[in-house]
């Protein structure tokens, strides 16, 4: 009898769940004057099955932004800057979030379920991986994004020790990063703002000895606004031409002017 109590108190003690610590990866929004869409990213990423913690980083908003998360979204964090700080915006995120690694959503874009938990596997399994690009799925068809197919062609090819596909780019929305690497980059370059900013991160992260690489088994989703955007041909090319002179050598600087 007193053994059959026993295996039967041993039996429950075993088939108990364990208890859930808080999720390795945080998500960062930077977001501006876009309370609609931001409602659907939030919305999406609190339903993953990782269960991040959601950290949303207001650009100076002019609009609703700010009423709309404190009366529907209450669990969320908000940091509200004083002005547009542009990409830099996700830097402050990442100085706010405690996670190890912080993944980055803009305020059109969410992570598909399970993405968050193969991206922590990844980094890891993979010390040296600083920053991680994901594959992104466009619009509600999932259309593959084309950055896709050029991340995954690299010309770096690949590195024992990281996984994928080794690049020195990526989409803003769409990538996942060691906090401590990061930090160690310096984050975005204040110059830039925004618009083809990630260049010039991918390169100080390099440079650090931290890998970038393509894991397409970690997928983003993005709905772009398909209107189009005024002057942002132009701010691309400025920033492509501003990464070279920064960080590249002086020829390729002068050719790529």
């Amino acid at each position: 009898m007193n053994h059959g109590v026993h295996g039967t108190a041993t039996l429950r003690d075993r088939t108990r769940p364990e208890p859930v610590g808080p999720a390795p990866v945080g998500v960062v929004i930077a977001t501006r004057d876009r309370c609609a869409s931001l409602a659907v990213t939030v919305r999406n990423l609190l339903a993953l099955p990782e269960r991040p913690e959601v950290l949303v980083v207001d650009n100076a908003s002019t609009d609703d932004t700010r009423a709309m998360l404190a009366r529907d979204f209450p669990q969320v964090r908000v940091l509200a800057l004083p002005a547009n700080r542009g990409a830099l915006a996700r830097t402050h995120g990442v100085r706010a979030l405690r996670t190890p690694y912080v993944a980055f959503s803009d305020d059109d874009s969410w992570w598909a379920p399970g993405a968050l938990s193969a991206a922590a596997r990844h980094f890891e399994r993979h010390p040296r991986l600083g920053l991680l690009a994901a594959r992104t799925l466009v619009g509600p068809g999932d259309a593959a994004d084309p950055l896709n197919d050029l991340l995954a062609g690299s010309p770096l090819g690949t590195a024992t020790d990281l996984p994928g596909t080794q690049v020195l780019g990526f989409l803003g929305c769409a990538a996942v990063a060691r906090r401590e690497a990061y930090l160690d980059a310096g984050g975005y370059h204040p110059l830039l703002f925004f618009g083809a900013e990630e260049t010039l991160l991918a390169y100080d992260l390099a440079a650090r000895g931290w890998g970038v690489a393509h894991c397409p088994d970690v997928t983003a989703h993005h709905h772009p606004d398909p209107a189009p955007r005024t002057g942002r041909s132009a701010v691309v090319r400025r920033n492509e031409l501003l990464t070279a002179w920064l960080r590249r050598p002086l020829p390729h600087a002068l050719s790529r002017t």
